[in-house]
């Protein structure tokens, strides 16, 4: 897709909250925010509200829970604060952090501030308006830049109890089906998903592993630098936990599996990547390996069937959390009605059981 800039718009009607709150709070917590504030509202993205927050020339970024009914363990910004902060430090591009605020008194949610990335942002990896010699440099960045962040050791910058240790597989497992049922009830159920479950369940004992994980490591979550094919940040660590890096990588690789005829999806199966210039999901696996010093990558279906598994799941739960009118993108029930086709997706990849 094409870089953009971020759209922005007025704050959607079921996000609102006490902006004069708001400004008092940064007048206290905030040097620079002293003046009037103007708050808008990210668009896109289905997942915590994101805002733009301007005074005068100091520009921040605002995420905060979504009002109203949550499912178990979603939406902890809290979490998100402590990993950014945390890798700070780091040799992985990250927003900086500026403030926590964990009273919900304040705009009724609890909600953190990082500062304002000015970076290109890509929709997905089909890159149509970047010149064709310049695709891969950008799709090999991201992937570096995942290699660095696997690399990290958790307890040497304070998050040795960020995520348990091990049987990363089988807990995400656990942790989407009981997501997926407890949706269920407002958005239906997937009979794909449910298979899946159960294949899962029985190749949960995969070859362990345990690093920093993003969760939702995708295109769509990065920003680049204006001047060169470089990560300049990445975004949204809302899944971010311990777990399995090949995790990461497989979600990465998504796109490739996804027919580019489906709408909304960003898939890239069916199109002559090569002609393209872009990287095929071989290559990916490939630079990889390469970047994190491994000799191969084992039990790949497993994880590229997790990952459909979880997105599907993800967006059943958008699909009930538009049913009650608390998601947060203005367009959350045409993304939800994509769970069905990734169910479907990764099904087909777990009777394939092939790279």
């Amino acid at each position: 897709m094409t870089a953009q800039v971020a759209t922005l718009v007025d704050v959607i009607d079921k996000h609102r909250f006490d902006e004069a709150a708001l400004a008092r709070w940064l007048r206290v917590h905030i040097p620079g925010f002293d003046g009037p504030v103007s708050i808008r509202q990210f668009q896109g993205g289905q997942s915590n509200p994101t805002f733009l927050i301007a005074s005068g020339d100091r520009r921040c970024v605002l995420r905060k829970k979504p009002s109203g009914q949550l499912l178990p363990k979603a939406h902890q910004v809290e979490r998100e604060f402590a990993i950014i902060s945390a890798l700070g430090p780091t040799s992985v591009p990250v927003p900086e952090v500026m403030a926590l605020c964990a009273d919900a008194d304040v705009i009724g949610t609890p909600f953190y501030l990082m500062g304002h990335v000015d970076g290109r942002h890509f929709d997905g990896l089909l890159l149509a308006d970047q010149p064709r010699d310049g695709r891969a440099a950008i799709n090999y960045d991201a992937v570096d830049t995942l290699a660095r962040l696997h690399a990290v050791d958790p307890a040497a910058i304070g998050l040795a109890d960020y995520g348990p240790q091990g049987g990363y597989v089988a807990r995400q497992v656990e942790r989407w089906t009981k997501q997926y049922r407890a949706s269920s009830a407002q958005a239906g159920e997937i009979a794909d998903l449910g298979w899946l479950a159960d294949w899962l369940r029985e190749r949960r004992h995969v070859s362990d592993e345990t690093a920093i994980v993003h969760g939702d490591y995708r295109t769509g979550n990065l920003l680049y630098r204006h001047d060169a094919p470089q990560v300049a940040a990445i975004l949204d660590w809302e899944l971010s936990t311990l777990g399995h890096p090949i995790a990461d990588l497989a979600y990465y690789c998504m796109t490739y599996r996804i027919d580019a005829r489906l709408s909304g999806g960003r898939g890239l199966a069916g199109l002559d990547l090569r002609e393209r210039g872009i990287p095929g999901e071989t290559e990916v696996l490939d630079r990889y390996s390469q970047a994190s010093g491994r000799v191969a990558i084992a039990d790949w279906p497993v994880f590229l069937a997790l990952s459909f598994f979880r997105l599907s799941a993800i967006l059943h739960g958008v699909m009930a959390r538009a049913v009650q009118g608390n998601a947060s993108d203005a367009n959350a029930l045409d993304v939800a009605n994509r769970a069905g086709a990734l169910a479907q997706i990764g099904r087909a990849i777990a009777h394939s059981e092939h790279r």
